[in-house]
């Protein structure tokens, strides 16, 4: 069964840290274009970055440059996401999505189904 599961969210004060995981099972990651998204309350889902299959690029959307870092261990099929210097607006569920098509699809979420997205993993900033 191909699945995708988010975790390591949590409540955690502005300035902190949290690292989030997103683990497949079913397929292989690392042979596809892997992306963390989020959807904040009332607001719509975002592309917060995206890290390749073949050559480890990377994407970061332009609030989160300098603060996130996009990572993957292949040996345990999974892709992370570090935060830090978190602010209360980086309050949102966060989402885990592959494979993907291609970055693009980091940019324009909305462009993706609502099918696709799973339960994803609350982050709490408190100010």
């Amino acid at each position: 069964q191909v699945q995708l599961v988010e975790s390591g969210g949590g409540l955690v004060q502005a300035g902190g840290s949290l690292r989030l995981s997103c683990t497949a099972s079913g397929f292989t990651l690392d042979k596809y274009i892997t992306g963390w998204f989020r959807q904040a309350p009332g607001k719509e889902r975002e592309g917060v970055s995206c890290i390749s299959a073949s050559d480890g690029s990377t994407y970061y959307a332009d609030s989160m440059e300098g603060r996130f870092t996009i990572s993957r261990d292949n040996v345990k099929n999974t892709v992370y996401l570090q935060m830090s210097s978190l602010k209360p607006e980086d309050t949102a569920v966060y989402y885990c999505l592959a494979p993907l098509l291609d970055f693009s699809l980091c940019v324009s979420p909305s462009r993706l189904p609502e099918e696709v997205w799973g339960q994803g993993t609350l982050v709490t900033v408190s100010s």
